[in-house]
């Protein structure tokens, strides 16, 4: 049997060993030590933007055994898991809901374990903490966003929500080329990606696949200008820096898939994907102009065709994105947990969420009939 784990709160990574952590995350590099590190390093999830750290970590006879990635936060910018009317209802009832608790990772909507241990048996332990810790913060709300399903299920009892969303997965079916996975489309889904890749290629737009060594400081800054213009263009402020993605470049190269979209002499579009040998994240993009297909190009087919070549199993496409579905994606079920300090409001909340439940449950039944693959064709969950 472990000993039980005691806790403290580190308001920064930099006193936690770097290959202690990456054991508890399980290398996944979107968890990795110095994924979010930088992420605090370089300004973007800090106290003054918001995300101040208050990361829990447990340590036994010496050595980290738990961990969890948690911030007080003062908005819900960059969460992806909308509780915008949450917080409108406490407003309007006198009540403040900022600050609140949340484990998730910064600006990313991306499945994986939040509550990282060494022994399962000690997820329990961590996770009465955290709502402990909860409630001697005063906070409105504890929310954990993204977490495995399998997470999910452990942490829900009562008075715990239990939140569900839609995000869109690609599977690889072990393709042998991307003609091979074309070729499992019904015709007319099959005959509109032709038709998008061509549009780019009688462009002239060719691509270059690059990682944190091959690419170049002017490939940075090109990227880096891409992904601000996309911003700009939703009248938007990014909430990454320059600083964070060459930190991310000097870290983990291997981890990155920067790709880069040329006419010509001159780069047009660039997107930028994290990887592992599992699965792929796709995360930002950008384009100095528009070129019909471009996107779908840049952000998903040349996606799809480096995890066909390296043999990636899984490409997470990110949030929204109903357009996904045409392009090979199928939608999966997401899971969020919530603590609610008020139980009136926990109660409001419950009521809400089911409702929310079943209407997303229709849509995954519609989006599931509308698969573009050729029936009987297995591409995915």
């Amino acid at each position: 049997m472990s000993s039980a784990p005691e806790f403290t709160v580190v308001e920064s990574l930099a006193g936690i060993s770097p290959a202690a952590w990456n054991i508890l995350s399980g290398g996944q590099p979107l968890l990795a030590h110095a994924f979010l590190h930088a992420l605090h390093e370089t300004r973007c999830a800090c106290e003054e933007t918001g995300w101040r750290p208050r990361y829990i970590v447990g340590h036994a006879a010496g050595e980290l055994v738990a961990a969890m990635p948690l911030y007080l936060k003062t908005h819900s910018y960059g969460e992806y898991v909308f509780d915008w009317s949450w917080a409108d209802a406490y407003r309007r009832h006198g009540r403040r809901y900022y600050p609140k608790l949340l484990a998730a990772i910064p600006f990313t909507p991306a499945t994986g374990p939040r509550l990282l241990v060494r022994d399962p048996a000690q997820r329990a332990a961590l996770w009465r903490e955290a709502i402990a810790l909860a409630r001697r913060l005063r906070v409105s709300s504890l929310h954990v966003l993204f977490p495995d399903p399998a997470e999910a299920a452990e942490l829900s009892a009562p008075g715990i929500l239990h939140r569900h969303g839609i995000q869109f997965r690609w599977e690889n079916q072990a393709h042998p080329d991307f003609a091979g996975f074309l070729a499992t489309f019904s015709h007319d889904k099959r005959k509109k990606i032709r038709q998008d890749r061509a549009r780019v290629r009688n462009a002239g737009v060719t691509y270059r696949w690059l990682d944190g060594d091959s690419a170049t400081a002017a490939d940075w800054r090109f990227f880096f200008g891409c992904y601000a213009n996309t911003y700009r263009e939703h009248q938007s402020t990014p909430y990454l820096n320059p600083e964070f993605f060459q930190r991310l470049a000097a870290a983990m190269p291997g981890n990155l898939l920067l790709v880069i979209g040329d006419r010509g002499a001159e780069p047009l579009c660039a997107a930028l994907n994290i990887h592992d040998s599992g699965t792929l994240w796709g995360r930002y993009w950008g384009t100095r102009e528009f070129v019909s297909g471009l996107h779908f190009e840049a952000c998903y087919y040349q996606a799809i065709e480096f995890c066909i070549a390296r043999g990636i199993g899984r490409f997470e496409g990110g949030a929204q994105g109903g357009h996904k579905l045409a392009r090979g994606f199928l939608p999966v079920r997401t899971h969020s947990l919530h603590w609610i300090a008020d139980p009136d409001f926990s109660v409001a909340i419950a009521d809400f969420l089911a409702r929310e439940s079943s209407d997303i449950g229709q849509v995954l039944d519609e989006l599931q009939e509308s698969s573009p693959y050729k029936s009987g064709a297995s591409a995915g969950p």
